[in-house]
Formats: C-alpha cells, sequence, structure tokens
C-alpha cells in the first residue's frame, strides 16, 4: 500500500484542530479551579500541549522535502494518539464531545501503519542547520567523538571524574564563552545565534556523554545569565571573562533538602556582618560542587519569611577546589563548608553533593547586585535557569540520537533467526518511531531557541523540556530493548544512555512542578 506523503495544509489544519480540543480542556480547568484542584487534568494537558506544539514547530521542516514531510507524518500521528490516550474515558472532564477524535481518525489511521513508520527506520532526516550553525555542530561532535566519548564509559562504570583534558579542551574551543558577550571575552552577540549554538552545541556534546559532556557548558551558563541580568560593571569584568576560559567553574547552590522546586521556601540564611555576609544552612543536589571554584548560592537576606521570594538574594561563594569523595574547608574566623557526595544511577562525572554552611563568610562585593541586588536574587537565578530549560531538552536529543544510533548499528549485525533483527518489521518500527521523535524534538527545541534570542520561548522551552525529556525516557528504553540480553548487561554503552537519560526529567525543574506550575499555569492565561 502506498503511503501518501504529508500535505502540510492539511497537517496544519489537523495541528489548529487538536490546539482547540486542548483549549477546551484548558478553560474545562478554568472552571474547576485550576491545576490545584485538578492535578491530572493540568499535567495530561500540560503534556499534550507540548506534544502538539513540538509537531506544529515541524510544520515548516515537513515543507523542506519527501523524508521531512514522512517524519513529521509519524511524529503527528504519534501526538495525536497521545493525546487520545489522555482523553478517553475523560471526556466529561476535558469538557469534550464524544467524537471529538473524528477529524484526526483517519490521518492517525495513515501514519501509523507498521510498514509506514518502518520505513522510517534508517531515514533519520538532515537537521536542516544555517550554514553557521551546522560549523558549530560540526566543531562539538568531533570534539565529543575523539576527546569525549573515549572517555563517557569509564567514568560512568567507576563513577569517575571528568578529565581535565576534556575542560581544556572544551575551553580552547569556546565551548564556555558561547553565552559571555564579546565585550567580556567571551562569543555571545545577542539574538538567535547566541541560543541556537549553545542548543547546538550542548545536543552534540550530550551525544558524545551526558554526565561528562553534555552539563558540563550549562553551570557557567547559569552563572553568566544571571551576571548579566544583575551583576555590576565590576563583578561583570571580574567573573565573566574567567567563566568564559574556564579559569573558574561554577557549580549550583539553590535547591535545599526539604526545597526542591519551591525555592520561595528556602530556609539557607545570609546574615549581615562586618564586611559581607555569614551564610547558614544546608544545600543538596550540587552538581560539580567539588570541582567548582564558585558557587553560584541563593539565601534568605530579609528574615521575614512571609517575603518568600522577595526576601531572597543571590551571591557568588568562592571556595578551594574539592575532593570528589568529599570535602572540608575552614575559613579563618570559624567558617566552615562540608560537601559530601551523592550517588547517582547515572549522570555521573560532575558528582552531586549536599552542602552545609556553617558561618561561611562571603565578602559584600560577591553579592550579586551588592546594595541593588538585595531581595532580587530569584530573579536572576531565574534569569539563569530559563535557558536551562531548553539546554535540558537539547541534552535530551543528543542522547537519543546517540541510543538510536547504537541501536541500529546492532539491528544491522545481529543476526537472529538467520537474518539481522533490522529486517524485522517490530525493530524497524522501534526505530521509525525514534527517528520521528527525535527530528522533531531536534526541530522544536531549535525553534524555541530561535524564539528565546528574540526575547520569547519562555513558555515554550518549558514545553519542550516537557515532552522532550520524557520522550527520551522511551527512546534509550526501546534502544536498550533492541540489544536484548546484551543492552542490559555493561558492555554496551545503550545501558548507559538509558539510566542518563532517566534524569532529564528530574532536574532543571521537575516534570510534575514544571507541568503544574509553569506550563498549566500559562496555559491558562491563553484562554482567560
Amino acid at each position: 500500500m502506498t503511503i501518501p506523503h504529508l500535505d502540510v495544509a492539511k497537517a496544519t489544519e489537523l495541528i489548529a484542530q487538536a490546539q482547540s480540543v486542548i483549549d477546551t480542556g484548558v478553560k474545562r480547568l478554568s472552571a474547576l479551579g485550576g491545576p490545584d484542584k485538578e492535578q491530572t487534568l493540568a499535567y495530561d494537558l500540560a503534556h499534550s500541549a507540548s506534544a502538539i506544539a513540538t509537531a506544529r514547530s515541524c510544520l515548516s521542516y515537513a515543507a523542506k522535502g519527501t523524508q521531512e514531510a514522512d517524519l513529521t507524518a509519524a511524529f503527528m500521528a504519534i501526538a495525536l494518539s497521545d493525546l487520545a490516550t489522555r482523553i478517553l474515558g475523560r471526556e466529561e472532564l476535558w469538557g469534550v464531545a464524544s467524537d471529538w477524535y473524528k477529524p484526526f481518525a483517519q490521518f492517525v489511521s495513515t501514519y501509523r501503519q507498521a510498514e509506514f513508520v518502518g520505513s522510517l527506520a534508517e531515514t533519520p532526516g538532515p537537521k536542516h542547520l544555517d550554514e553557521e550553525f551546522e560549523m558549530v555542530s560540526q566543531m562539538f561532535h568531533r570534539f565529543a567523538e575523539e576527546e569525549v566519548r573515549p572517555h563517557a564509559e569509564h567514568v560512568h562504570r567507576t563513577n569517575g571524574d571528568i578529565p581535565e583534558s576534556i575542560i581544556s579542551g572544551l575551553a580552547e574551543i569556546g565551548g564556555f564563552g558561547l553565552s559571555v558577550p564579546e565585550e567580556f571575552g567571551g562569543f555571545a552577540t545577542g539574538g538567535e545565534s547566541e541560543y541556537l549554538g549553545m542548543v547546538v552545541a550542548t545536543e552534540e556534546l550530550s551525544w558524545g556523554g551526558l554526565g561528562i559532556g553534555g552539563s558540563l557548558i550549562t553551570r557557567p551558563e547559569i552563572v553568566t545569565r544571571a551576571l548579566i541580568s544583575g551583576g555590576t560593571q565590576e563583578q561583570k569584568e571580574r567573573w565573566l571573562p574567567k567563566l568564559a576560559t574556564a579559569e573558574v567553574m561554577a557549580a549550583i547552590a539553590v535547591t535545599e533538602p526539604d526545597f526542591g522546586s519551591d525555592v520561595a521556601g528556602i530556609t539557607t540564611t545570609a546574615t549581615k556582618t562586618d564586611g559581607g555576609w555569614l551564610i547558614n544552612g544546608a544545600k543538596t543536589w550540587c552538581t560539580f560542587g567539588a570541582r567548582a571554584n564558585v558557587l553560584l548560592l541563593l539565601a534568605r537576606t530579609n528574615p521575614d519569611r512571609t517575603q518568600a521570594h522577595r526576601g531572597l538574594s543571590v551571591f557568588l561563594v568562592e571556595k578551594p577546589q574539592g575532593e570528589a569523595h568529599g570535602f572540608l574547608f575552614d575559613q579563618p574566623g570559624g567558617g566552615r563548608l562540608e560537601g559530601r557526595p551523592i550517588d547517582t544511577l547515572g549522570y555521573r562525572g560532575m558528582h552531586s553533593y549536599s552542602l552545609n554552611f556553617d558561618n561561611w563568610l562571603v565578602p559584600d562585593d560577591c553579592l550579586i547586585g551588592e546594595e541593588s541586588g538585595l531581595g532580587k536574587g530569584f530573579y536572576y537565578q531565574m534569569a539563569g535557569f530559563e535557558n536551562g530549560r531548553i539546554q535540558t531538552a537539547a541534552r535530551a536529543v543528543g542522547v537519543m540520537q546517540a541510543a538510536y544510533e547504537a541501536a541500529l548499528e546492532y539491528s544491522r549485525d545481529r543476526i537472529v533467526f538467520g537474518e539481522p533483527i533490522l529486517n524485522y518489521e517490530l525493530t524497524r518500527v522501534k526505530l521509525g518511531s525514534m527517528a520521528a521523535i527525535i527530528q522533531c524534538s531536534r526541530q522544536f527545541s531549535l525553534e524555541v531557541a530561535r524564539m528565546m534570542g528574540n526575547g520569547g520561548g519562555i513558555m515554550e522551552a518549558s514545553m519542550a523540556k516537557a515532552y522532550v525529556c520524557r520522550a527520551a525516557e522511551w527512546v534509550t528504553r526501546e534502544a536498550m530493548q533492541i540489544f536484548g540480553g546484551m543492552g542490559y548487561a555493561e558492555e554496551y554503552p545503550v545501558s548507559r544512555y538509558f539510566v542518563d537519560a532517566r534524569v532529564l526529567s528530574i532536574f532543571e525543574g521537575a516534570d510534575e512542578t514544571l507541568c503544574l506550575k509553569v506550563v498549566a499555569r500559562r496555559l491558562l492565561d491563553t484562554v482567560n
């Protein structure tokens, strides 16, 4: 049976109809009291809207050729099917008619056929990057292949440290200066190119290895954006050139044992004293905390807890480089900083730590914004975190791409019942679905980067993270499954891709909190 190539005009109409269904659900959510009252509906709406937004972003990609159109069609069928599973049995809750699915039935029936999806198994599709970003992609891909991949498996298996050669090599090719303005020794010129470059580089480094490549440039980027948002000129001149060259490596100390995504409730305090501030309290999940020379730390400078996030300020806390297995530093005046490692399933190399500050003295000039920065820390750190979400989506794409390539290669070589498993329909359908999900996830990430470069895209960045990170769990799981028993063995990196992917829906905003507190609330704003 010949499957017609995607009619982009028809696809655009279907996306609009799907969005109308979601809008109906959002209005229903509003009438029922919002995300706090109807969490399940809010969560499903957030993920459905994210999938449809991903599909919408690929419509222009679909117009570039038949392969692009086929990948987009397959993804649209996946997204519409997912929408159906979320609504089935909950039509009244969503406020939709019982026959709401009728406009989509033929399309999904056509483009979910096993023969069609299987035909995409070996056609992941071109990225269609502009020449400038194709060069960026090639440069970071080469670095990932030559410098990151040779160490990734060893670091993962031994829970080892990131080799210093990766840090110095990445500094040499400008990886740490992608978001630092040119005037401070970086390569950022503002606009789309800055965000696109970061997304492209992050994907390639994550393809090389998530724990020792994909996240390495994120923390200095968060500190950079916080400084640009609220730092004094002197602070920018002091810190940004060092961040760009990796003379200073950064970590983020925001999360607390009892306050994860609820940063407004944090209890770590900064109390004014002669010449600076005394930091007291505990932080957790401070990734790269031992190797870092400076911590971006969010603390409460106003003891009135009713001020919530308005009572927070952000500091640059200098510290010595510590040992990966744990560290303890004492200041001459009696201050103490202790770091204890948190062992994790995957995402190894950078290491995460629980930190305890006991009267740790931070000089006045390390309060971002100094006097004018008091009470504005929440906003400064959010300026750094907003781009972290689209970077996390790019990390997910890189991990998925690595898993897909590994599974495709293995399926060509693995002979079962006399022929390569790639020849079996089920294997091909798995790989074809992967190819469609990965390419459309990539195109959405690139589109959001363009939006952010033009001053928008904040909600879309959250949507990209929500959808793409969940997708990465499925893709890496199925890649591992294609390997069969060898996928469960520690002989191939595909098992690493699987455990690495699992963290993506947890950090940079846990999936549930992101959907309920960010995406769902902003969806309500669009219909009210």
